[in-house]
């Protein structure tokens, strides 16, 4: 069982971390490589709001898990 808040901090801190620690590692991996990509692009400008919304999906996915 997946905590909510640590899958949360997770994908905070590795946008697409907590998708994976909470068992959709397709997800975690797909949002992972979309989120270096994005932050690349905009030379890390647009990394905020990606790890803000990857936070609130990995609750998301932990909390149905539970």
């Amino acid at each position: 069982m997946a905590s909510p808040i640590l899958a949360a901090l997770f994908s905070f801190i590795i946008p697409g971390l907590g998708q994976f620690y909470a068992g959709h590692m397709i997800r975690g991996i797909l949002l992972f490589i979309f989120a270096n990509i994005i932050a690349f692009l905009t030379f890390f400008m647009a990394s905020l709001p990606i790890m803000v919304v990857a936070a609130i999906d990995a609750y998301a996915l932990a909390s149905k898990t539970n």
